[in-house]
């Protein structure tokens, strides 16, 4: 292989690509990634370039001859994406898929580590959101109240019982979540070559809820039961052996419908309208403002899936806790005309503060583990930023 002048592209804290010479290699186009090294098949070299400790491009040459010069970039690493190129020959990226999407596994351990991380910081918000939903009174204790009054009378200790079933849960919950996401978000756009629209977002979202609720069903019914106020369960296996011993191993999964319904619609919320809200947030220049992006995006993100979903959840705590074989609309119905249409958002207030700041946290965790992980595996999978 000739020897030729090297222009490479170093992907810097902020993911911006930086253009600058280099002395003669045996191979024109390398990525850099860390401490390794990925070259393909040399395109022609552009006669212009970006200032080695800057992102403003200084131009040798036309637009045209610029874009030109992208898509010769793109086709030498395989066609990341089929997007249309900035001057900086960056691709606009869909949520979370830059490049081409990570191998199941990788989702599935950045989902699993982000969801684990949320859960330890947030999980007493879910407690006493259990606790206002199953209260059937017209007049339940507010958040405060019922927080204060959990650590009084039970003990603080009670913030975390039940943890155990959705410790287990989260991670394989987590993982499913994003890696069915990124899965149904290859099958829509057929392996990134489509570009995401909002609609194939919000539709990923629904149908990434629908696979993840096969999975947590079992750990939501066992959670439910040890929340209870009232619960005499001894743990986790205490109520697995009873829920089976009365109503059969297909007991676990009581409260499945309503379950569905949750994460579709919690899912289509929060992946549908990540999308858009990226797009309105000014373009990051640096890691920590990208960050901050993904924070943002994930909070508010988080919030409007709660918003949609909350009244669902209202009905699978109580389906959960009582079996009464009725069907999730119908139910909803039949709860807001005997408690009035409030009673559909008893705890909202700190399944929202769990689920919106949540929200954020998963997606900054789940962003910066798929930066590594892409990094790591080189191309086709690098993420870069339009």
């Amino acid at each position: 292989m000739s020897k030729q002048p090297l222009r490479a592209y170093h992907f810097l804290a902020s993911r911006r690509a930086v253009m600058r010479e280099e002395p003669a290699v045996p191979s024109a186009w390398n990525w850099r990634l860390g401490a390794r090294w990925y070259a393909t098949p040399a395109p022609t070299s552009p006669s212009w370039s970006l200032h080695p400790h800057s992102n403003s491009p200084h131009d040798h040459t036309s637009t045209s001859k610029k874009k030109g010069a992208c898509a010769a970039l793109q086709a030498a690493t395989g066609g990341l994406h089929a997007d249309v190129y900035a001057l900086d020959c960056l691709p606009l990226c869909a949520v979370g898929a830059c490049g081409a999407p990570l191998p199941f596994g990788y989702t599935f351990t950045a989902g699993a580590i982000a969801g684990v991380t949320e859960l330890l910081l947030l999980y007493p918000l879910d407690v006493v959101k259990t606790r206002q939903q199953l209260d059937t009174s017209k007049n339940p204790a507010g958040m405060v109240t019922t927080f204060k009054n959990i650590i009084a009378q039970e003990g603080p200790a009670r913030l975390y019982r039940g943890i155990a079933s959705p410790l287990l849960m989260e991670a394989p919950k987590r993982a499913i979540k994003f890696g069915a996401n990124g899965w149904w978000g290859s099958i829509f756009t057929d392996g990134g070559k489509k570009k995401t629209t909002q609609g194939i977002a919000l539709l990923t979202g629904c149908f990434a809820g629908a696979t993840e609720s096969f999975v947590v069903t079992p750990f939501e019914l066992v959670k439910i039961r040890l929340q209870d106020k009232a619960s005499t369960y001894t743990g986790p296996l205490d109520v697995v052996k009873k829920v089976i011993k009365t109503n059969g191993f297909l007991g676990i999964y009581q409260g499945m419908e309503p379950t569905f319904w949750r994460h579709w619609w919690w899912n289509g919320g929060y992946f549908g309208s990540i999308f858009q809200i990226k797009a309105l947030l000014p373009k990051a220049q640096s890691k920590n403002q990208e960050m901050g992006n993904n924070l943002a995006a994930g909070t508010v993100g988080g919030f409007i899936g709660t918003v949609i979903n909350t009244p669902f959840d209202v009905v699978k705590s109580r389906l959960q806790l009582h079996a009464t074989g009725e069907w999730t609309y119908p139910a909803l119905i039949r709860i807001a005309r005997e408690e009035g249409f409030g009673a559909l958002y008893k705890g909202f207030a700190p399944k929202v503060l769990r689920l919106a700041p949540g929200g954020g946290v998963l997606l900054l965790v789940v962003e910066a583990l798929s930066t590594v992980f892409r990094k790591h595996l080189g191309p086709p999978y690098i993420e870069v930023l339009a």
